[in-house]
């Protein structure tokens, strides 16, 4: 028969080889489904951030085209007003505040025909010549690109009206 004091060794013992098992059950996670967890998230990355990317490329140009059309909008209503466009020196800033140089608008509608100018999605200004350089239209309109650079391919391509 166990003693009283044989009996209460036994029953710490088992009680903490029951509570080692508890602790090492809820330990947390292995090296492997760590593992497992990063090449998850790193092919939802990867499939994520190409799509993302081509939404961003295309909601840039879908903001030149705009704001484009909303130029030559005001270049036609400043036109009407006055029968003629700003000049390249008075620039695009004719649609937004009255040109001091020469040739002044006769009629230049009050609070201008802009608010504000439209920058590209780069945050560069639009470029503006009047004539065109090649002559076959009344003026030319163009942003840069990404680069801020005549030429380049991509992002850094320039675009034109």
């Amino acid at each position: 028969m166990k003693t009283r004091k044989a009996r209460f060794m036994t029953m710490n013992a088992n009680s903490w080889i029951a509570i080692q098992r508890k602790l090492r059950s809820a330990a947390g996670f292995t090296l492997l489904e760590l593992l497992v967890v990063l090449v998850v998230l790193g092919l939802l990355a990867g499939i994520a951030v190409p799509i993302y990317m081509g939404r961003v490329d295309t909601a840039r140009q879908q903001k030149i085209t705009a704001d484009f059309a909303t130029i030559a909008t005001a270049l036609s209503l400043y036109k009407l007003d006055n029968r003629l466009l700003p000049t390249t020196a008075q620039g695009l800033q004719a649609l937004t505040h009255k040109p001091a140089q020469a040739p002044e608008p006769p009629q230049y509608k009050s609070g201008g025909y802009l608010r504000d100018l439209p920058r590209d999605p780069w945050g560069h200004d639009y470029l503006y010549l009047a004539p065109s350089p090649n002559g076959s239209k009344e003026y030319a309109l163009w942003s840069d690109g990404a680069d801020g650079v005549r030429g380049g391919e991509g992002q850094d391509a320039d675009v034109e009206f």
